[in-house]
């Protein structure tokens, strides 16, 4: 027993730490998570000095490298993000001296928190050299986090409301425009021209920057014809990465329906709440819940803004206002569930269900099991709420072909066409 603790407690002290130093000629590699969103938020860090470069290798390989060096009781998108990784590293495309891997933590009870020890005892096996980054809010890990300032913290929130305003108007213009690729051209118009806007104007700039993507995809001719909306729920990873969700949102393009994705902000602003209710529920109050109080209000206030925009331009539908989205989480599960995704995956259900998107693909990862009982566990009581409401899960993991995950996909689209 001590001699598994020394061992357990000289691999802490041995792995690699990322340091100051590093900056300057490191290569920082980041798993294909958020392809809405990364381009920015890349983009804040290599202005923060950091050469910092998203994954997009893909393939068998990626999972079977995964599978390779984490016990296959593990989670889906835990392989997904190390098979990357250790897939990318073997490329020869990187060198391995000075290379290092970027991970976000929430600190919650999850996996999520537990991802660092699972990437370095994966690198551990053939690349001990490679060192792992934190990003996380918690101090999860503070020798070799990034260091999150305020100004950093602030410009990574104005950057996630921007990805979440052009995924959504992309996914309500691209089914529907006249000229193929006038959205893509529009999106990466839209990006080139947002990086430059993290100077610390604040609200001003954000709202013009929010009119300027309105009116960017607004201006995209478009046919008049309706097509079936698909809502996305699920587990964080699955819900956003090309690679964990099989490119679910291109699949559902290419069957002719109108792609529904929750805004990335919406996630954030669960978390911060989570922090708020812990203090309700337990009376865990301390400097930290002022602080989640105030970047609560910050961010709130900044999303009622964003929307009152998109009602007033007229052209699309609106995000989900996260209070309202709270209401339908205390119609079918209490706040309490935080787990995972928690009480937020039927809130989305509920909420997408009463806004018109009656159609609904629940990502399940293999090994989440708060995922399953929040997600296909809820299920039944967002139909008794919504009795229209057409939800499928579909599970994501290893051993799933591609080919399954779109059939059950293609027969709930069959269902939602006869009803229409």
């Amino acid at each position: 027993m001590k001699k598994d603790i020394r061992e357990r407690v000289s691999f802490c002290d041995e792995y690699p730490r990322f340091t100051d130093e590093m900056k300057r000629d490191y290569t920082i590699l980041v798993p294909d998570m958020l392809p809405w969103h990364f381009d920015l938020l890349t983009y804040i860090l290599q202005k923060e000095g950091y050469h910092v470069e998203v994954l997009h290798n893909e393939g068998r390989q990626v999972i079977d490298e995964g599978l390779k060096h984490v016990h296959n009781d593990t989670c889906f998108p835990a392989l997904c993000v190390i098979g990357q990784y250790l897939d990318a590293l073997k490329s020869g495309k990187y060198d391995a001296d000075k290379t290092a891997v970027l991970i976000t933590q929430t600190g919650g009870g999850c996996r999520a928190s537990n991802y660092l020890p699972l990437i370095r005892k994966a690198l551990r096996a053939e690349f001990p050299q490679v060192p792992v980054l934190s990003l996380n809010f918690s101090g999860l890990e503070k020798g070799s986090g990034l260091k999150m300032t305020f100004p950093l913290i602030k410009k990574f929130g104005y950057a996630i409301f921007y990805g979440d305003l052009i995924m959504s108007c992309f996914n309500q213009t691209k089914p529907y425009e006249k000229e193929e690729g006038a959205c893509a051209k529009v999106r990466e118009e839209l990006f080139a021209s947002l990086r430059n806007s993290f100077d610390g104007r604040g609200y001003k700039r954000f709202k013009r920057n929010i009119d300027a993507i309105l009116s960017a995809f607004a201006a995209v001719p478009v046919t008049g014809e309706n097509k079936i909306k698909v809502g996305i729920v699920g587990e964080i990873y699955v819900k956003y990465s090309p690679l964990g969700n099989s490119h679910l949102e291109q699949f559902l393009l290419s069957e002719g329906c109108e792609p529904v994705v929750p805004a990335l902000m919406d996630f954030i602003l669960y978390c911060i709440v989570n922090n708020l209710n812990d203090a309700k529920y337990y009376g865990k109050r301390s400097i930290a819940t002022l602080a989640f109080r105030i970047a609560y209000k910050w961010v709130l206030g900044k999303q009622k803004k964003a929307i009152s925009r998109m009602k007033k331009q007229g052209r699309f539908e609106p995000l989900h206002d996260f209070e309202h989205l709270r209401t339908f989480a205390d119609e079918v599960i209490d706040q309490g569930v935080k787990m995972g995704e928690g009480w937020l995956i039927p809130a989305e259900m509920a909420a997408l269900a009463k806004s018109g998107t009656k159609n609904i693909v629940c990502a399940q990862p293999f090994g989440c099991l708060p995922n399953h009982i929040a997600g296909k566990g809820a299920a039944r009581r967002v139909k008794t709420l919504c009795p229209d409401a057409n939800i499928v899960p579909v599970d994501y993991d290893p051993s799933a072909t591609k080919v399954n995950q779109e059939n059950r996909i293609k027969l709930m689209l069959a269902n939602a066409r006869e009803n229409a």
